[in-house]
């Protein structure tokens, strides 16, 4: 059974949310007698480009300035993104982070201009051999995680798995993890708008009088599910494995790493911050959680979620948490510690 800290806040007060997640970070230190590294890279979500619902900079704040205060040189890590969008670049996804008030502390794009610099790290797991990690994250040993618990169109929900399986492997990983997927068309929704063809990056949708995906092309990454105005395209999932595949992309980032996962229960939508538009939220804030088991800590994030808002939301993701405690990573097994918010 692993330890879940939890905090208690349902306001919109970011600087307050930045002051609870440090305090359940200073927790972890002191009940595992963690030890810092000179350097420790915060692992975060700038948010897309129109997005204004992702974890804001304000959040990160408190957590920056500790470690600085204990000599640690603290730096945002990311990786560019699989979609065609304002962070496909190094330069645009910096440019769209310091848009978004990211500008405390250096940024650091791991996988090199273009998504296409990583190193394999085996895992020789059910259907990964090698995970293509972004290479800029095998220099260090540890990082702080820290997630915005919401719905995705793919993974069923976003938390700290999918900040590991996605945010740290390279393009080719992404595209690792996405094989198989193959979306379809709900011709009597279509429009024939061409979103979804201008959307997609390799050139699998045509659009003569209703859109049409070629799946010998189609790598499943999901980018027209979610501009497709009306709907219209959804994914299918036999035989793709995609929630497993992330699961154990989710064990090759943290493989030899010492992670501590802080996860914000805020901002509830349906789709994830890749979404590059106004979403409103589907259910209420919770807090903050926290702890060193991501599998415990995305469970513990899911079932409050459910409980709270009386329904099975983003119940698809929990494929990913049994397969993820199926290969080692963790365990859905645990105990949820109440702190008072101070």
């Amino acid at each position: 059974m692993s330890k879940i800290y939890f905090i208690k806040n349902s306001e919109a007060d970011y600087n307050e949310l930045g002051k609870n997640a440090l305090e359940l970070l200073k927790k972890i230190v002191s009940e595992t007698e963690h030890s810092f590294e000179k350097e420790v890279p915060i692992k975060v979500h700038f948010g897309e480009k129109g997005n204004k619902t992702f974890i804001p900079a304000e959040c990160y704040d408190e957590t920056i300035n500790y470690l600085k205060e204990k000599g640690v040189s603290p730096s945002y890590i990311e990786t560019n993104v699989l979609y065609r969008g304002a962070r496909t670049t190094t330069e645009k996804h910096i440019e769209t982070a310091k848009a978004h008030g990211f500008t405390q502390i250096p940024i650091r794009i791991a996988d090199g201009d273009i998504g296409t610099e990583y190193d394999e790290v085996e895992i020789y797991k059910e259907y990964i051999n090698k995970c293509k990690i972004g290479k800029g994250y095998g220099k260090y040993k540890q990082f702080i995680v820290m997630s915005h618990f919401k719905g995705h169109v793919a993974a069923g929900f976003g938390g700290a798995l999918k900040q590991l399986a996605m945010g740290f492997a390279a393009r080719g990983g992404k595209l690792e993890q996405h094989s198989g997927i193959s979306p379809v068309v709900d011709a009597e929704k279509c429009i024939s708008c061409g979103i979804c063809v201008d959307k997609c990056d390799f050139n699998a949708i045509e659009n003569p009088d209703t859109a049409i995906i070629d799946e010998g092309k189609c790598v499943g990454c999901a980018g027209c599910i979610a501009v497709c105005p009306e709907g219209a395209i959804q994914n299918t999932w036999g035989g793709a494995h995609f929630l497993e595949k992330l699961s154990e992309y989710a064990y090759g980032a943290s493989k030899d790493k010492d992670i501590i996962y802080i996860t914000f229960v805020h901002n509830i939508t349906k789709e994830c911050d890749c979404a590059g538009t106004h979403m409103e939220p589907i259910a209420d804030n919770i807090g903050i959680l926290a702890g060193k088991d991501p599998v415990a800590l995305d469970t513990a994030c899911l079932d409050l979620v459910q409980k709270d808002s009386g329904e099975k939301l983003f119940e698809k993701g929990r494929v990913s948490l049994v397969h993820a405690e199926k290969i080692g990573l963790g365990t859905m097994d645990y105990e949820l510690i109440e702190i008072n918010n101070m």
